[in-house]
């Protein structure tokens, strides 16, 4: 195993740790489009979900087969027939519908079965349960069109689902759903997937879709100066799907989008969107900072606050790479832990990536902002300016009048933001006192209007 390896692979497991440590416990609907199985890619999402459910997420996995059903059809020479952006389910393409599910789960079943040795699957054991979890209703006729066995869903088994669940099985439904008369009904997938997301109340729901996600400018094509929104707010997805025409085939900005608002309206923390085409999607969005699809949240997941006790350890392991190049002096976790409330942080998903703490000096009118730090994940993203504005206004608030870092490395950066260099005798005398003459770091100082 190469030097080269192992230097990249050690740092990358460790920053993926955070994320196993937040999802263990947790509950993903995972509604797979069936779009993703004629594309050959069932082989690759299987392994990754089995990755998943390794780490202790529990998972239910919904499978679409619209392409599956539309090629029985061509087969039996029927056409097929949509309205309203739902099948018309006639007695014949029910009848394929059903034979396209029991083919399919028959093909995810078999995938999740595999465990060749030296392969993703070698070793893992995921068992798979189905049943009769959903209640469905017909739904009629709409503006004069019958939909006649195509059905929309009335109630989800949701006991049922999360005891099967802490069986350690993973949950496998068809986009079917019965009448108390035991009368089949034909329902889409991305219905059955919201609604037992909401049911369970669901960590997350995703959708491996055909669309790579909602682009920033949703009207544009894609370029440099357009890409994924990767973290669409709540308030700001409902604006967006008000401008959009309503979603009727997958391929709509708005087919998706609006099946992960009504989700994250209806208590489910985060909705998502991704590209069954790009290999491991499901791992890159779970499991790292900025993930690949759209993720629509009720809230910003970034909280830029002061820290408290319980921050003391993210901290640390923010700030160590950075004493252990010299940039940073270093600290102890006592003197962290006791200087604590002096810190603010940028906090996102549970996982700190930035910091700075604030040490006023009153009997001077000034304050040193040190231990600036942004995590190497998120650098270029803002998250030093958002630190230095809250450090700014904490110093204000303290009425003071300036503030001053030390720093070797980065004098640059302070001077972009309207910092300007001093000789070292400026410092407050209780400062200068601890001034490390052999460090010779750069003082700066920026006033405060």
């Amino acid at each position: 195993m190469s030097a080269v390896f192992n230097f990249t692979f050690v740092p990358w497991f460790r920053s993926v740790a955070p994320y196993i440590h937040m999802h263990r416990g947790k509950t993903f609907v995972v509604g797979i489009a069936g779009e993703a199985i004629a594309a050959g890619k069932l082989q690759h999402i299987a392994q990754d979900l089995a990755l998943i459910q390794s780490m202790g997420v529990k998972i239910v996995l919904v499978h679409g087969f619209r392409p599956q059903v539309n090629e029985q059809l061509k087969a039996k020479g029927h056409a097929a027939k949509y309205s309203h952006g739902m099948r018309i389910t006639d007695e014949i393409a029910l009848d394929c519908a059903q034979e396209a599910a029991g083919q399919l789960r028959y093909e995810i079943e078999a995938a999740f079965s595999q465990g060749l040795p030296n392969t993703p699957m070698a070793g893992a054991t995921v068992r798979m349960i189905s049943g009769n979890f959903i209640t469905a209703r017909p739904v009629g006729i709409l503006d004069g069109v019958d939909f006649k066995h195509s059905g929309m869903v009335r109630k989800v088994d949701a006991a049922a689902i999360m005891q099967t669940l802490d069986l350690g099985a993973m949950v496998l439904l068809s986009p079917f759903g019965f009448s108390p008369t035991g009368e089949a009904f034909n329902l889409t997938m991305e219905e059955v997937a919201t609604s037992v997301a909401i049911a369970m109340q669901a960590d997350k729901l995703i959708f491996l879709s055909e669309i790579p996600g909602i682009r920033i400018h949703p009207d544009q094509p894609e370029s440099e100066d357009n890409p994924i929104d990767t973290e669409l707010p709540l308030a700001a997805a409902e604006k967006l799907l008000a401008t959009l025409t309503p979603g009727e085939r997958p391929t709509d900005t708005a087919f998706y989008l609006q099946h992960c608002v009504k989700a994250c309206k209806a208590g489910v923390e985060r909705s998502h969107i991704l590209p069954f085409a790009v290999d491991g999607s499901l791992l890159l969005e779970v499991y790292v900072h900025d993930g690949i699809g759209t993720m629509v949240v009720d809230e910003k997941l970034e909280s830029l606050r002061e820290a408290t006790h319980d921050d003391v350890g993210g901290i640390l392991q923010l700030i160590e790479p950075f004493e252990k190049d010299g940039t940073l002096v270093k600290r102890s976790r006592t003197e962290i832990e006791r200087d604590a409330d002096h810190y603010t942080v940028v906090e996102h998903d549970g996982v700190i990536f930035a910091c700075a703490a604030l040490y006023p000096y009153p009997e001077a009118k000034t304050a040193e902002m040190a231990a600036l730090t942004v995590s190497p994940q998120s650098q270029g993203q803002g998250d030093g300016e958002k630190v230095l504005k809250r450090i700014e206004q904490r110093a204000r608030a303290a009425g003071l009048q300036s503030i001053f870092v030390l720093t070797t490395r980065t004098m640059h950066w302070f001077i972009k933001r309207g910092f300007v260099q001093v000789d070292p005798e400026w410092l407050p005398e209780a400062r200068k006192r601890k001034y490390n003459w052999d460090r010779k770091s750069q003082v700066l100082v920026k006033k405060l209007n």
